[in-house]
C-alpha cells in the first residue's frame, strides 16, 4: 500500500469510520469465503456420491444429536449447512458481480449516448427508462424468468435489464453536465471524433458516482437472485445458492428443523449489510455534495 494513499484524506477518513472498517471487514471475510470456502468443508454437498440419507436433518454440533462432522447441522439430503453455504454463498456472489458488470456495461454506454447526443436519441433512451421504473424490479425479473426458464445465465439477463437504468440515468446526467464544458468544447474544435472525446473526456469524469451505485447495487442483485431462487425460477436444484438453501430450509421450518433455513438467511444479511454499509462510507466520501 503506498505511502500517498495511507496519507491521503480517504484513509483517514475510512480509519476513523467504525461502519466502514465493519463493513470492509465483513467483505473480507466473505471474500475469503468466495475463494477459499471449499477448502474449510470436507463434503462437497452438490456431490450425490459424498451424501448419505442417514445423515439428513441433524441438527448443529451444540445441539443434542449433532455431529462434529457438521458444524451448522444438515438437511434433509445430509447435506452439510456450512458446506451448502459455503458453494452457495460463491455461487451468489459471482452472480451479483457478473450482474452489476454487465448493468454497468450496457447502462453507462447508453447514458453517455443519450447524454451526449441528445435530442431523440436521449428521448427514447429515457423513455424506455422511465416505463421500466414504474414497474417493481422483482416484477420484471420475474417476468422474464418466467419467459426464458430457469438457469444462470438466464439470471444474468433478467438482472442486467432490470439493472442497467439507474447507470444509464447517473451517467447521462453527468454527461449533460460535462459536454459543456470547456474541454469538450475544445476537443471538438481540434477535430476529435466523438468516440474519442467520449472514451478519453467524458467517460473519466463520469465514473466517479458509478463506483457507489455499483457497489449498493451487488447487495441488490444477491437479494433478489435469492428472492428469485427461493420461488423456484432463478437457479437451477443443481446449482448451489443461497436463495435454493433458505427455499429447500422453509419447507421444514415449522417442524423444528430451524437451522436449514436460518443459517443461510443469516448469511446472506450480514453479507448484503457488510455491502451497505461500506457502500454508504463510499457515498460519503466521493459525493462532494456529503462534505
Amino acid at each position: 500500500m503506498s505511502a500517498t494513499f495511507l496519507s491521503s484524506e480517504f484513509f483517514h477518513n475510512y480509519k476513523r469510520n467504525p461502519s466502514a472498517i465493519a463493513g470492509s471487514a465483513i467483505l473480507l471475510a466473505f471474500t475469503v469465503i468466495v475463494l477459499a470456502g471449499p477448502l474449510f468443508v470436507a463434503q462437497n454437498p452438490y456431490d450425490v456420491a459424498q451424501l448419505d440419507l442417514l445423515d439428513s436433518y441433524k441438527p448443529p454440533v451444540w445441539l443434542e444429536g449433532g455431529d462434529a462432522r457438521f458444524l451448522l447441522g444438515t438437511d434433509g439430503q445430509g447435506r452439510g449447512v456450512l458446506a451448502g453455504i459455503l458453494y452457495g454463498t460463491r455461487v451468489s456472489v459471482m452472480i451479483g458481480v457478473s450482474a452489476m458488470v454487465m448493468s454497468c456495461l450496457v447502462g453507462t454506454t447508453l447514458g453517455l449516448l443519450a447524454g451526449f447526443y441528445g435530442g431523440r436519441l436521449d428521448a427514447a433512451i429515457m423513455r424506455i427508462a422511465d416505463i421500466q421504473l414504474s414497474f417493481p424490479s422483482m416484477l420484471i425479473a420475474l417476468f422474464l424468468m418466467s419467459a426464458f426458464g430457469t438457469g444462470i445465465d438466464k439470471v444474468l439477463i433478467a438482472l442486467t435489464a432490470v439493472g442497467w437504468v439507474v447507470y444509464a440515468r447517473t451517467v447521462r446526467g453527468s454527461t449533460l453536465s460535462e459536454v459543456q464544458k470547456e474541454y469538450v468544447q475544445a476537443a471538438r474544435v481540434a477535430g476529435l471524433r466523438d468516440g474519442k472525446i467520449i472514451r478519453r473526456h467524458v467517460l473519466p469524469n463520469v465514473l466517479t458516482p458509478l463506483i457507489v451505485v455499483a457497489t449498493v447495487q451487488v447487495g441488490s442483485f444477491i437479494l433478489i437472485e435469492a428472492s428469485l431462487s427461493f420461488l423456484g425460477v432463478g437457479v437451477p436444484i443443481t446449482e448451489p445458492s443461497l436463495g435454493l438453501l433458505i427455499k429447500n430450509g422453509f419447507d421444514v421450518l415449522f417442524s423444528g428443523l430451524w437451522w436449514t433455513s436460518v443459517f443461510p438467511g443469516l448469511f446472506i444479511m450480514a453479507l448484503v449489510f457488510g455491502i451497505n454499509l461500506f457502500g454508504d462510507f463510499l457515498r460519503d466520501e466521493l459525493n462532494p455534495r456529503l462534505k
